[in-house]
């Protein structure tokens, strides 16, 4: 018997055009031979499942079930390709844990942490993880930039704290440009991050579980013509992206292990991807940022590490449902 997965995406933020993408390669990918896959468009407009002739219904909230061919279909398990609220923040993980849905990202708790950038940068601190220094700015407690600049140093990021695909983030190099940084940052979220900028070589690095073994993917490292990899760089080909990274045993060694304690620090699920940046001057690798739910389009780095590692992707996704299933 095949088992039913939702293959749930779109989203109610800026990401969602990354989210449909996403969905594209997953579904194109998922096994046939061993699952049923139903695609459910969660947008501003509603909850939807849409069938292959186009008809679309409403999903059944009280249970996330779903009508099909006059069958009712509840489903086993729910592949989460939201980035972005409510997908990526834990509101739908706590919703499918209510119900009892199992879900292949992280649970409700690490979904809200990591959605929120300061909050992330300083657990994982506590824990022993190198990150930058940085301050945390809300909307409605204004701060000067003298306040800000007695503190960091530039240059610095400006980024919207909850915020994902660099929407928003810019890097302030002269103190006149710091208050525009921070108003575009702030068009996008009601908290902001100030950080200060780290030289250094910039890595991601998926990391997913198969059983009980914590699996690190190919390293990818990230070359950018641009200023910093922004929106254009990641999704518009302005970047070079280099996987496996040309880097020696020793480095490999060091970014595999924080990759891999961050993981466990945050006790996470399913595949995520962890940015780094290595200051070489330290030989140090600081942590920048979590993502719970990595983008899966054809463009993304989470396919490309799998196709180096030597697995299909048909493979790849096959476990991480597995794991989901069988996370009871």
């Amino acid at each position: 018997m095949k088992k039913k997965i939702a293959l749930v995406t779109g989203g109610l933020s800026g990401e969602a055009q990354i989210s449909y993408k996403s969905a594209v390669t997953v579904g194109n990918n998922l096994d046939s031979n061993k699952y049923d896959v139903f695609k459910i468009d969660i947008n501003p407009t509603g909850w939807w499942y849409e069938d292959a002739s186009g008809l679309k219904s409403t999903v059944n909230r009280d249970d996330f079930s779903i009508q099909h061919n006059g069958q009712k279909i509840n489903f086993d398990v729910v592949l989460l390709c939201i980035h972005g609220t409510p997908g990526e923040d834990g509101k739908l993980q706590g919703y499918f844990d209510m119900i009892g849905l199992p879900y292949t990202s992280c649970d409700a708790a690490t979904s809200a942490l990591t959605m929120n950038k300061r909050f992330t940068v300083a657990v994982a601190a506590f824990s022993g993880i190198h990150v930058a220094k940085s301050m945390h700015l809300f909307k409605h407690t204004p701060v000067s930039t003298n306040q800000i600049l007695h503190q960091l140093t530039l240059p610095v990021f400006v980024k919207p704290n909850s915020g994902g695909s660099s929407i928003g983030m810019s890097k302030v190099t002269d103190a006149n440009q710091l208050q525009a940084a921070i108003d575009k940052a702030f068009n996008e979220d009601s908290q902001i991050l100030v950080e200060e900028f780290i030289s250094g070589r910039e890595f991601t690095i998926g990391v997913f579980k198969q059983g009980n073994d914590i699996t690190v993917l190919p390293i990818t490292e990230i070359t950018t013509n641009n200023d910093f990899f922004d929106f254009e760089a990641k999704y518009q080909g302005k970047s070079i992206e280099t996987t496996p990274a040309l880097i020696d045993d020793e480095l490999k060694d060091k970014l595999s292990t924080a990759a891999k304690k961050v993981y466990e620090i945050l006790n996470c699920r399913g595949v995520i991807r962890i940015d780094f940046i290595y200051n070489s001057q330290q030989q140090i690798p600081y942590m920048l940022e979590v993502n719970t739910v990595p983008g899966q389009s054809e463009a993304s780095v989470i396919p490309q590490q799998v196709k180096a590692m030597g697995l299909s992707l048909t493979t790849f996704y096959s476990a991480v449902v597995e794991q989901a299933l069988n996370h009871q």
